[in-house]
């Protein structure tokens, strides 16, 4: 029973957390016909600069879902990238158009992640089997033999069969199960800003990436508006209260070409390498940041968040509306967690590596690194298969099999 004596209702699926990863994978199961409620602990769908490109890869995903179009004709659609390397001044670029024969979408969306959330939040709205609920905190965990039961901060019970948690890095859900979030936390700190500027008037590309072992950074547009996202780092142990004073020292640094710019918003944040010990207990599993955080180079974080949950979904929705196994959860968990730990993580950090510290100051090893991107820009087959890396974290529901 919950507070005031009414008999508790019992929905197929709770997701706790209102991001990308928690909308879409609320989105595919009511659009399936499972029963959902998402609880999100803002009043709102946070909007702070974080991961800004949905990969070419992640597209088939949105299609099944009914929103690649409109989040295609929200953000910008680009096929092309730019490694800069700036203390040599070279521009190394190659596009997407070499994957004209392995899918329909060969090329990548930019926009806020709180862009794609909100679309998945409007289509959902419509729905009569889905419930959003803002200012919904999640305190406590529980569950049984026939569903799961969460406490929210004002006292009140809600209970489902399921619960996909996907609250982010500092998860209440993982939490609440007792799970370790084993790995470690990187030195620097990650300055996102959304800044507009004439980046393009300067000769970066929509996707331009500054390798330099002290103003690397990564710069991309990311709206119609003109714009951009502009990512780099500093020394974590600076104090994160006054990241806003030394960002125009860093400007100065970091915006090419003439004219001023005027600064939109701007997000200091620490990074990590961390996964959590495992992704299913019971009835409950965990998916994108809550699962696993990693830096952001190369925007494999979302990426690998987003495929967790469109092979979760449909595994999901096979097991309530279908009575398939709930042992193909242990499969999606073992899956999505062996993606993340053989390949997200070991490429980010790669990418991290080259991007901001130039291989940390071995020369033979940056030079092996600036020659694979210049591979990628004169060889259309070499830049085929390095391009493929992000499908390879796709997997497939153990349901549809």
């Amino acid at each position: 029973m919950v507070p005031g004596g009414r008999e508790q209702a019992m929905h197929d699926v709770i997701v706790v957390g209102g991001g990308p990863t928690g909308f879409l994978t609320a989105l595919g199961l009511a659009q399936a016909g499972v029963g959902v409620v998402l609880l999100e602990a803002g009043d709102h769908i946070v909007d702070s600069p974080r991961a800004a490109v949905y990969h070419w890869s992640l597209l088939d995903g949105l299609e099944r879902l009914g929103i690649r179009e409109e989040a295609e004709a929200t953000g910008i659609v680009k096929d092309d990238y730019t490694w800069l390397i700036r203390k040599t001044g070279e521009h190394i670029r190659y596009r997407l158009d070499v994957l004209n024969d392995r899918t329909d979408y060969n090329y990548n969306i930019n926009m806020g992640q709180d862009v794609l959330a909100n679309i998945a939040r409007t289509r959902l709205e419509k729905l009569s089997n889905a419930e959003i609920r803002f200012g919904a905190r999640v305190e406590a965990l529980a569950q049984d033999g026939d569903g799961v039961t969460v406490t929210l901060a004002d006292g009140e019970a809600v209970r489902a069969k399921y619960l996909v948690g996907a609250d982010g890095a500092g998860s209440t859900v993982r939490q609440a199960l007792g799970l370790t979030f084993d790995g470690f936390t990187w030195p620097e700190r990650f300055i996102a800003t959304n800044v507009y500027h004439d980046f393009a008037g300067a000769g970066y590309g929509l996707s331009t990436m500054v390798v330099d072992d002290k103003w690397g950074a990564v710069i991309v547009i990311i709206a119609q508006d003109g714009l951009w996202r502009c990512t780099y780092m500093e020394d974590a142990s600076l104090p994160e209260e006054s990241y806003l004073d030394r960002l125009p020292a860093a400007y100065e640094h970091l915006l090419p070409g003439e004219g001023g710019y005027e600064l939109f918003s701007a997000a200091p944040y620490k990074m990590h390498q961390r996964c959590a010990s495992q992704f299913r207990v019971g009835r409950v599993v965990l998916a994108g940041d809550s699962a696993h955080v990693t830096n952001p180079t190369g925007g494999f974080g979302l990426t690998t968040g987003l495929f967790d949950c469109y092979a979760l979904w449909p595994t999901l929705a096979a097991i309530i509306l279908d009575r398939a196994s709930p042992d193909l959860l242990d499969i999606w968990a073992a899956e999505r967690r062996a993606i993340f730990l053989e390949k997200t993580s070991p490429m980010a950090c790669q990418y991290k590596d080259f991007l901001f510290h130039e291989c940390g100051g071995d020369k033979a090893k940056l030079e092996e690194a600036i020659a694979g991107m210049r591979r990628m820009q004169d060889d259309p087959d070499y830049c085929r298969e390095r391009l493929m890396f992000t499908k390879r974290m796709e997997t497939t529901s153990p349901a549809e099999r």
